[in-house]
């Protein structure tokens, strides 16, 4: 991994990007923690030419968005025109948006996004799925992930792993980075601690859990993974601090000492 690589989820700084003042005063301070990107999430109604001309000014890019799952199986073209205005290609199917309660349910969502993607592809754009946990429920033996992926056609469903979301479901974030070999694109990295009652995890700033960073850089970087988004959804106190010691975590430990010599 490459420190040109690494980019920032708006999601952590949600609070602190609620309007155009605050967003620009955000990707300041993202900057000068030293990432290279930001994906977009949680953030507030800012049209987006004023986005990329705040992100832009701040010599960051915009690896990526998340928008809402309704609106990229519904509202497809409304997804793939904002892609266009911010400038970039990549989008994530964020949370299931309908009930997944049955094998049936859960092939309807599939085909759904292999549709969206398949329209997105044909404009230039990609869609990915990230995960929680609840996709590790399984349906005739087989996770809801798998389904998702087995029942789409990879040119249309690309990967965004979550790494601690796939350690609370119960499975194994390095298995997932190699099942997904060339069909992941975007990893969100985030680590997981456990409560000093022993019972539950909780979101760790890279470095302070228990996951093996090494092995699943590595795998991911196999499966040809453009970019690395640190994500913490809760964070013990000021989310930019916790921003600040992943990316120094990350930075002597996990990039590549030429890029980290940089």
């Amino acid at each position: 991994m490459k420190l040109a690589q690494l980019a920032a989820q708006c999601y952590t700084i949600r609070d602190a990007c609620k309007d155009a003042a605050a967003f620009a005063d955000s990707m300041k301070k993202v900057k000068a923690i030293g990432y290279a990107a930001v994906q977009i999430s949680g953030v507030g109604p800012i049209p987006e030419e004023e986005i990329v001309t705040i992100v832009k000014g701040e010599g960051l890019t915009i690896c990526a968005t998340h928008e809402n799952g309704k609106t990229i199986v519904d509202e497809t073209q409304k997804v793939i025109d904002r892609l266009g205005k911010l400038g970039t290609p990549y989008t994530a199917y964020p949370h299931p948006h309908t009930p997944l309660n049955t094998i049936d349910e859960v092939r309807a969502l599939a085909k759904a996004m292999d549709r969206a993607g398949a329209a997105m592809r044909a404009a230039g754009q990609v869609l990915t799925y990230h995960n929680h946990a609840i996709e590790f429920r399984k349906f005739a033996g087989k996770t809801m992930l798998d389904i998702f992926f087995d029942e789409s056609d990879p040119r249309n469903l690309q990967g965004e792993i979550d790494t601690y979301w796939v350690q609370s479901g119960g499975g194994d974030p390095v298995s997932w980075c190699q099942k997904l070999k060339n069909r992941l694109p975007l990893l969100h990295l985030k680590d997981y601690g456990v409560h000093a009652d022993g019972k539950g995890g909780y979101m760790a700033e890279i470095g302070n859990g228990n996951l093996e960073w090494k092995r699943i850089i590595a795998a991911a970087e196999a499966s040809g993974t453009k970019w690395f988004i640190v994500e913490q959804d809760t964070c013990p106190g000021d989310p930019f601090v916790s921003l600040q010691q992943s990316f120094d975590y990350i930075k002597a430990n996990l990039v590549e000492r030429a890029a980290a010599a940089g």
